[in-house]
């Protein structure tokens, strides 16, 4: 009788057999992210995560996805980058808060389960965290057949991390005339997608990834599938001079910046103090796109901004690990209801 619910179960379109293939994989990926913090094993109905060494601790958490992203690499049938996609989007957004993660949970959701293609999204999740010593603590794998087509998916995650109390930041510390700092993002990171894959058409003709372009250096696919930047390691050392940070994702320089700009300032950017790259030139060209929009939509090179004093963004800049730290504006006084100001 088990036997026949279990064939019935399977001509529905859900295979616990892979399922539990694919337990096996994720265990193995998993396990090496956890440290003696993390009290159980994978498979228990929770997981155990044990917080020391903190005198008056905050806890920050952030929840996201890949988004469309995971479109492309669908059609390039490469799946093992979107998991560092996801961890360092969830760590960049509680840094920007000063919180170090602790860990990670993910959810992945698939037409039809393949034990080598979760395995393979894992394995970028489990080196992503890793790379920021955050536990991989646990996750939920669902095929859902007739919801995602058999080749589609989607992939979420849940991040929490802890700060002391006193080392907070919000923003409330910024004032007039400190430093706007850019940090430079690999492409585009995790946002503007649909857009991307409309201007491109990838959709209708998926052979457009495989079209080499010289500006890029790259052929296009391998440029949207760029791993999204992490920025927790670099800035480690500077969170206690830092007054603000902002993590460029949806809405751009003109949409996150304001997130954290107390009552009174404004922040002017200057747009020709870095250069923007080539796959946003290329988006904005093959697309007609105007300036406004563009920076609405992508980070156009700059992926985490942070306002200090100007003494630390000139160490910050001098810093070598900060891979191209370039000043791009300043702390100014409001003037009327524009919070970003770039020209």
């Amino acid at each position: 009788m088990k036997s026949k619910r279990k064939d019935t179960y399977a001509e529905a379109g859900v295979d616990i057999s892979a399922a539990d293939k694919t337990k096996d994989l994720i265990r193995e990926l998993v396990r090496p992210t956890f440290g003696t913090e993390v009290l159980t094993d994978i498979g228990h109905f929770g997981a155990f995560f044990k917080l020391k060494q903190y005198n008056d601790p905050v806890m920050v958490s952030s929840t996201d996805g890949v988004g469309t992203k995971l479109k492309i690499a669908v059609l390039m049938d490469k799946h093992d980058t979107v998991g560092i996609d996801l961890v360092n989007h969830c760590t960049n957004d509680i840094l920007c808060c000063g919180a170090s993660p602790l860990f990670m949970l993910d959810y992945i959701a698939l037409g039809k389960l393949e034990p080598q293609k979760v395995a393979a999204i894992v394995s970028g999740l489990a080196q992503a965290c890793k790379d920021v010593g955050c536990a991989l603590i646990g996750g939920e794998t669902a095929e859902m057949p007739g919801m995602y087509k058999a080749s589609d998916y989607d992939l979420a995650g849940f991040i929490v991390g802890v700060v002391e109390r006193t080392k907070v930041i919000n923003g409330e510390k910024i004032t007039q005339g400190d430093v706007i700092i850019g940090l430079p993002s690999s492409g585009l990171h995790t946002n503007g997608y649909s857009l991307a894959r409309q201007v491109f058409g990838t959709d209708r003709d998926p052979l457009a990834l495989k079209m080499f372009y010289p500006e890029l250096g790259k052929t296009l696919g391998e440029a949207l599938l760029e791993p999204h930047r992490c920025y927790h390691n670099d800035l480690k050392p500077f969170l206690d001079k830092i007054h603000g940070m902002a993590h460029i994702t949806g809405g751009g320089l003109v949409g996150n910046v304001p997130r954290i700009l107390p009552a009174g300032v404004s922040a002017k950017i200057d747009r020709s103090s870095w250069h923007v790259p080539p796959i946003f030139e290329l988006i904005q060209k093959r697309g007609s796109i105007k300036d406004e929009e563009m920076f609405h939509v992508f980070n156009m090179g700059i992926g985490m901004v942070i306002i200090c004093p100007a003494e630390v963004a000139e160490s910050m800049k001098l810093q070598s690990g900060l891979q191209g730290a370039i000043e791009i504006g300043k702390i100014v006084k409001a003037n009327g209801s524009e919070r970003v100001i770039i020209r």
